[in-house]
């Protein structure tokens, strides 16, 4: 660093730092200039000593052009037409089809560290970049980049004239292109082996985001990169030699995008280290476009598909992450409805069958025999089974999937069953071929379970609601018998499988079931009791001695929804209870000698 005093006092360089003041004429001044005293002003020795500093001043010129020929080479690279790039991965992926095809553009590659040395090792010409800022690697790599002589080249605007000058001054060449990517943080917190916190912490990336913000903010002159699969459009635009600006802000909004989920994830990591509450006071959840929908709900209406890019969600499962094996594109009503169906499914742990129609299971079976869950799970409601989801909690077989290829529809015996989807956690292989043969159109998905204990998000307008998921299970409550009447081990049992089924259909709901079989089920009703007369509908005659469970309690019992439950013949009834009126409720079970179970736990579901 030059500093440049008044005319009487010192001039002095600290270091020999070479200054730029035309394009032909450059000064190295590591001396210092004092004031001359009253008795070196006589015009001999003032003579003398000008002679003796022009000799030193030609000197140290000379030494100057000599020394600084090298790095001024570079450094006026972007005046003499030559073009820089600054190359920087943790990911080294096709890096020597990068770098070739710059070095075929007549580009200079700047690199670091492990990129340089990958850089030689495949026989590219590669400047490394303590060579650019004159200063080495230190502090264990923290600092490398974050350096005047890297930065004030990307930074610098081309259109003003002002810091073009400030370069030139600084002997600071630009850059063309910045090719960065971050350190694998998120693998790295991830990983099976676990991570220390002082690990975690060192896996922190600054130079890179700090380049990359860099870039992206003057992508009008910097071109950014930040995705291995955009290599051949960059070099191909590269030689076209044309300005798309569009292009370039593509780039850019990339480059800060994938910078806001890099943050995202490290900001999600350091909460969780720190604080037990899950709820934080602003979070960030990074989505990542899976795929562009034919439309959303309704045709008239654009959508699109994301997955969560959370560490919540890293193996979490669920049908985001699913595998389809065959099949029509998945649509908007597609995923709600196979997710709603997957996790009703793997609610349970004995081999299960749910069918699902508009998100709400309409038909749930339970069996050893997975054939018999399947049809029993259909014959529950056929009608609205045509045309639904199919899931399953077990492999599926090939015998399974020739009975869901040829199997009739109860109703009239001769239509075979139409599905939009089918989804398990695995398939024979055989299983597999016969099922692609039923339709060209089924939707085959292979999906993990759902990991417990995730949050819960829903969106409302201009805002978010947060919420832990309902992961409780019928072991982790208690059934308490209220009734005089107390149920049989049998009807408990159906009791909790009914109150499993229940919390997956829409509120106000009802379900009936026996013998670990829906029979019908109420759903989405203003009122309680019209959801109760839709499920004793369904459910008919085999009714007798079921148990039902609803999702929250019953307002009232008289002449309500209590009473026209235990008049069908209904041998158990499982609520939650906290009614005013749940006196009344007990009352009229003990007149009609039906037991009744309080579980204290509520399934709304909106």
């Amino acid at each position: 660093m030059l500093s440049f005093g008044a005319p009487s006092t010192t001039i002095t360089a600290s270091t020999a730092v070479t200054s730029r003041v035309s394009p032909t004429t450059y000064s190295l001044l590591p001396f210092t200039v004092s004031p001359l005293s009253d008795s070196q002003r006589s015009s001999n020795f003032c003579f003398q000593q000008l002679l003796s500093c022009s000799s030193r001043f030609n000197c140290y010129r000379n030494k100057a052009t000599a020394e600084a020929a090298e790095t001024m080479a570079g450094s006026i690279a972007s005046a003499s037409g030559s073009k820089q790039a600054l190359i920087s991965l943790s990911d080294k992926k096709d890096l020597d089809l990068l770098a070739t095809g710059l070095q075929e553009l007549g580009y200079t590659i700047v690199s670091t560290g492990g990129t340089a040395s990958a850089l030689e090792k495949a026989g590219i010409s590669v400047r490394k970049v303590e060579e650019l800022t004159n200063f080495p690697e230190m502090l264990d790599g923290r600092v490398k980049t974050l350096h005047p002589n890297v930065h004030g080249g990307i930074l610098a605007r081309r259109d003003q004239n002002h810091h073009m000058e400030a370069l030139d001054k600084h002997n600071i060449s630009t850059f063309e292109l910045v090719v960065v990517n971050l350190y694998p943080f998120y693998e790295k917190v991830t990983s099976t082996n676990g991570v220390t916190f002082d690990d975690g912490i060192e896996n922190i990336d600054i130079g890179g985001p700090t380049m990359i913000r860099a870039a992206a903010k003057n992508h009008k002159d910097v071109l950014v990169v930040v995705d291995t699969q955009d290599y051949p459009l960059v070099l191909q635009f590269l030689k076209s030699n044309k300005d798309d600006q569009q292009f370039r802000r593509k780039l850019a909004w990339k480059a800060f995008q994938h910078v806001a989920s890099y943050d995202s994830a490290v900001s999600e990591w350091l909460w969780k280290q720190t604080e037990e509450d899950k709820f934080p006071p602003t979070f960030t959840i990074p989505l990542s476009l899976k795929s562009s929908l034919r439309y959303g709900e309704n045709p008239h209406q654009k959508a699109a598909f994301y997955t969560d890019s959370s560490l919540s969600e890293f193996n979490g499962g669920g049908i985001a992450t699913a595998i389809q094996h065959h099949g029509k594109e998945m649509s908007y009503n597609n995923y709600l409805d196979a997710d709603a169906a997957w996790n009703c499914v793997c609610e349970f742990e004995k081999p299960t069958c749910v069918v699902v129609k508009h998100t709400n299971p309409c038909g749930v079976a339970s069996r050893d025999d997975l054939i018999e869950a399947y049809r029993l799970a259909v014959k529950a409601d056929p009608v609205s089974a045509f045309g639904g989801i199919v899931a399953f909690n077990k492999e599926v077989d090939e015998a399974l999937a020739r009975d869901i290829r040829e199997f009739r529809s109860p109703t009239d015996g001769e239509t075979r069953m139409f599905y939009e989807i089918v989804v398990a956690p695995s398939y024979s292989q055989k299983g597999l071929e016969i099922l692609r043969g039923k339709s060209k159109t089924l939707r085959i998905l292979e999906a993990k379970k759902n990991k417990s204990g995730k949050l819960s998000l829903r969106q409302v307008g201009g805002g978010w609601l947060a919420q832990d998921s309902d992961d409780l299970t019928p072991e982790e409550i208690k059934f308490d018998v209220v009734s005089k009447k107390v149920p049989e081990a049998s009807e408990l049992s159906d009791a909790k499988f009914a109150w499993l089924c229940v919390k997956h259909v829409k509120s106000n709901a009802i379900v009936i079931a026996k013998d670990n079989c829906m029979l019908g089920m109420g759903s989405g009703q203003p009122n309680r009791l019209e959801s109760l007369r839709i499920a004793l509908r369904k459910a008919g005659d085999e009714v007798k001695g079921a148990a039902l469970a609803s999702d929250a309690f019953f307002p009232f019992a008289w002449k309500d929804a209590v009473e026209e439950a235990c008049e069908s013949g209904i041998g158990v009834i499982a609520e939650p209870g906290g009614s005013i009126r749940d006196g009344d409720a007990i009352d009229c079970c003990n007149k009609y000698d039906v037991s009744l179970v309080l579980t204290g736990v509520r399934h709304f579901r909106h």
